[in-house]
This record gives structure tokens, sequence and C-alpha cells, in this order.
């Protein structure tokens, strides 16, 4: 059994909530729950995704500098140059001055791609980092999960999402 994209973002979406405090209002940087929300909330930005592929999470400073975390591929434009990798096998290097010491509103992870090759990705600093951290770093976890721990944590996953918007369901 292969790995549905569907468990990918849920499990993935539910790792970024667990590590990112609320409220998730942050300038730049973005998770998203629902496939579809990327592509309305920034049409000027054209990505050829497959039509199984949601967005996990993103950070678009503007329409020539952001990255965006798919299911499949980590893509980012910096400087108006666009580029993509595929996290299937991939490493994390670097999460750069994700807090932000310096004082920069961005900085750069950066991961070791199968073929050898370092990715860079943008990073929005404070609480936002979370998100684009979390999401990078699960995705290339679930690579390394077996399909029988890839449903069990979606079942997980699914019963928290059921019983958070039920109470009545949870259990004690």
């Amino acid at each position: 059994m292969k790995k549905s994209d569907k468990s990918i973002h849920n499990i993935c979406i539910a790792a970024i909530k667990r590590s990112t405090i609320k409220p998730y209002d942050f300038n730049c940087t973005r998770f998203y729950e629902e496939p579809t929300t990327f592509k309305n909330a920034y049409p000027e930005i054209e990505i050829g995704f497959s039509s199984t592929e949601p967005v996990i999470c993103s950070t678009v400073i503007d329409r020539d500098n952001f990255s965006v975390l798919t299911t499949q591929k980590l893509i980012t434009k910096e400087k108006g140059i666009l580029l993509s990798g595929n996290l299937n096998g991939a490493s994390v290097k670097t999460y750069g001055d994700f807090k932000g010491y310096k004082k920069d509103s961005f900085t750069f992870g950066i991961i070791h791609l199968v073929d050898g090759n370092e990715f860079k990705y943008f990073i929005e600093t404070g609480r936002a980092s979370m998100v684009m951290i979390h999401g990078v770093k699960t995705r290339i976890q679930v690579n390394e999960m077996t399909d029988s721990q890839v449903i069990n944590v979606t079942a997980i996953w699914t019963r928290k999402t059921d019983s958070s918007s039920n109470p009545s369901n949870s259990t004690i």
C-alpha cells in the first residue's frame, strides 16, 4: 500500500498545529487544511501541481520570493528563479536563524536532497517559523514511516479532529 497524499497532508497539518502557538495570524506564512485554499489565496502564483498534490504550507513574501510545501515536493522561488525539490530521501541540514536573533523577517532553511544537492526554502522568523519547519520536517519523516504507522497516525488525527469539532464524542 502506498502512502496517500491525503494521509501525508493530514499528518503534516497535525504536526504543524501541535507545534505552532495560536493565533495563526502570521504575515507571510500559512498552512492549508483545505487543499484548494492556496490557489484561492494566491491566484497570481502559478505553479504546476498535480491533481492529487495538496499544498501543506507556504511562506509567500511576494510573487518572486516564496516557498511552498506540497505532499510531493518543496518549491522555492527566490528573486524570480523557480526551483523544485523532491523530498523523498531528503534530510534536514539547518533551519537558519528562525528565532530572528539577527532581526531579519525571514531566514532560509536548507535540506539535503537525495541527489546530494542542497535546497533552500523561506522561513518567516518568530512564531511563524514553526509552520515551515514542522511541515518540512514531518514531510521528510513520513518517508521513513511504514504504511501501518501512517494509517495509525492518520486514524488518531481523524479521531482528535472529530472529537474537537463535536465535544460530545470526546473521551476522558
